[in-house]
């Protein structure tokens, strides 16, 4: 594969729904941005905050995240936690990956 570019490119596209599904089930438990970064990080999603942050607003807009500011400790903090909507979505989002995943498996192993 020479195309760098176009390399990056695919990936990006396969992570970019990745990275939605991941959100809603480690926002189970509620969480602010950039400890969800850093989460997504360890667990192997490497994720720009220019990109957390809009997609966070967007899942709020559309009731799949709830948010709250926490203003008790020195710096304020938005936490974001999972709807029951977004809870809804999560599952069919996970059953609908764990259905693709099954078949490109198949895929890769079938003998053409």
């Amino acid at each position: 594969m020479n195309d760098t570019g176009a390399l990056d490119t695919h990936l990006q596209e396969l992570r970019r729904g990745t990275v939605v599904l991941a959100c809603l089930q480690l926002l189970r438990t509620a969480e602010y941005g950039y400890k969800l970064l850093e989460e997504l990080a360890v667990r192997g999603f490497a994720v720009d905050a220019n990109t957390l942050y809009p997609l966070l607003r967007r899942l709020e807009k559309q009731g799949f995240l709830t948010s709250e500011w926490n203003t008790e400790e020195a710096r304020p903090r938005k936490f974001y936690h999972t709807s029951s909507d977004g809870m809804r979505l999560a599952d069919t989002l996970t059953n609908e990956w764990l259905a693709l995943t099954s078949v490109i498996a198949a895929l890769t192993t079938e003998e053409i």
